[in-house]
Formats: C-alpha cells, structure tokens, sequence
C-alpha cells in the first residue's frame, strides 16, 4: 500500500486529495490546523498531523515523528493572504506571512521528510504552486501570493538538482482555477476534477519530469 503525506489537508483542494486518494487504496496522512479538518479527514479514514506551517522549526520537529516511508509527499498548505494588494498599499507582514507559509512551510517540510521519500518505491514530492507563480505569464495581479509561489516553483527546481543522485523526483504543479474558498464560487473547476488531473499527472511523471512545472491537465507551464 502506497503511502501519501499531504500538508493542509482539513479542507478544499488538500482535503479533496486525502479522499481520492484513500478512495483508492492509498494510506493517507493529512497534517491540519484545527479539530473540525482533523474530524474531516479522520472521516476518510486518513491519519492525521496537527501541524502549523508557518513555524518552520517546530514544523520539523512535529514532522520528526513520522517514521515510515513516503511514496508521495505533496506540500499542499498556502494561503492567498490580504485581497487587494496593490503597488502603493503592499501590507509588508502580510506579505510576509505568505511567503513562510507557502515557501518556507514547504521547504521545511521537504526538508524534515526527505530520509522518509528517499526510503520510498515512488520517490515523489509534489509542491503545489500556481499559474500566477508563472514569471513568464505574469500580469501583474495578487502580487504578494504571486511571488510566494514563483519562489516556491525556484524551491522546486533547486530540489529537484539537488536530489538527483537520490533518484527523488520533484515537480511543481498547478490546480487551476478551482471552486474552493481561495478561488472563489466563479471558477470553472470543481476540486473533484482538478485532484483527478492532478492525480493522473504525478501517477506518470518520470525521473526526467523533475524539476518540470505542470498544469492539472498535463501541459507544461513556462517559468
């Protein structure tokens, strides 16, 4: 039985995961924040970490407690933070509490369970990013979330050279624009179908993906 380890999994796009995959077969375990995601997720069957990303020292120590292999680790947690930051009004803590959230919480998460995916039959770390972390397609727009999560697809390809001798495959991947709290009731997509193409994405990346930015329907996305 494959094992899957998934940061903020109480709700939306991470709880979305920790069904589909304990639907099929997988041991899933979901770190969350607070008791109602610990009851959600323990309704699935999944195990659960209460875990708070934004600290990444005790995240690491919280982490040290798992002790089995990882097949998959997908670095879910992130926040959008304040809407409506524009040039001329940045909240700069604001900012940078998504940044320890969504670059830091992921690098140390990473970093405390590498042994675990490294001693795994998959090897797989998948860090979700965004279209908007896109330094190519950028527009402007959520600037303060959009820089986490260019950051965060740098962490990504660093990660990946760096664990090239580990046989550890890490991509960064997109969800699109989906219908949970962050991406508001007028997205197209529904989480049930972005997780099921998020899914069929890690279940055929190879070694040569690593390092690699794709789209939850399998397109590549430009830096």
């Amino acid at each position: 039985m494959p094992t899957i380890l998934i940061t903020g999994a109480g709700r939306g796009l991470g709880l979305e995961l920790a069904r589909q995959y304990a639907a099929d077969g997988w041991r899933v375990i979901g770190s969350v924040r607070d008791a109602a995601g610990k009851a959600r997720l323990k309704k699935l069957g999944a195990e659960t970490l209460e875990l708070d990303v934004s600290d990444p020292p005790k995240l690491k120590k919280s982490l040290s407690s798992v002790k089995d292999p990882i097949d998959l680790l997908f670095c879910n947690a992130g926040i959008i933070g304040k809407r409506g930051s524009a040039l001329g009004s940045f909240d700069y803590a604001d900012w940078e509490s998504v940044l320890r959230v969504n670059l830091l919480g992921a690098a140390a998460t990473v970093e405390a369970l590498l042994g675990n995916v490294a001693s795994s039959e998959r090897r797989t770390i998948a860090l979700m990013s965004s279209r908007l972390g896109s330094i190519a397609e950028a527009g402007g727009m959520t600037v303060p979330y959009s820089t986490s999560k260019a950051a965060l697809n740098m962490l990504s390809k660093s990660m990946s050279e760096l664990l090239k001798g580990k046989d550890i495959i890490v991509v960064a991947v997109s969800p699109g624009w989906v219908r949970t709290d962050m991406g508001g009731a007028g997205a197209p997509l529904s989480p049930e179908d972005s997780v099921r193409g998020l899914r069929k994405v890690l279940a055929g990346v190879r070694p040569q993906d690593s390092g690699r930015f794709f789209s939850h329907d399998g397109s590549a996305i430009p830096w």
